[in-house]
């Protein structure tokens, strides 16, 4: 499996729509097989939305994505975990370890409580985005691909 990450110094790019750097981890059982960066420079969300499918993506973890770029990588089988920050490193791990939601790395405008983190509370999230309860915009592929890291 392949996760992706924007980086944008040390942190996850608050806005993947104009990241110019993009982490990919080559994951298996839980470990880190190996990595690379690619430049995305293609200003068209089409164009990058290819380039990053074409890295073989599985799951993207992301700070804040449009609608747009969102729908265009779920069309092409990427899950996308949006709505993420902090060290990439650190996000990393706490994916892989399964703790991402428990862990404080949620930006704000995610309205979910940030005392439970569990797989209900995803569910709960995506019934919550149907009915425009919150701004929480996570694809809910993701809820049952984080376990699966």
């Amino acid at each position: 499996m392949r996760i992706a990450i924007p980086v944008w110094y040390d942190k996850v790019s608050p806005v993947l729509d104009t990241a110019s750097r993009l982490l990919i981890v080559e994951v298996e059982d839980r470990e880190e097989l190996s990595r690379f960066e690619i430049y995305l420079d293609e200003p068209e969300l089409s164009r990058r939305c290819v380039r990053i499918r074409a890295m073989d993506v599985d799951i993207l973890i992301c700070g804040a994505v449009s609608r747009p770029f969102w729908k265009l990588l779920a069309a092409s089988g990427i899950n996308v975990i949006q709505n993420i920050s902090g060290n990439p490193e650190d996000v990393l791990e706490a994916y892989l370890k399964g703790t991402l939601f428990r862990s404080g790395f949620l930006m704000p405008g995610c309205k979910r409580t940030r005392e439970k983190y569990g797989r209900n509370d995803i569910q709960e999230c995506h019934a919550q985005r149907k009915t425009r309860k919150t701004g929480c915009t996570r694809n809910p592929k993701e809820a049952s691909s984080e376990y699966k890291a």
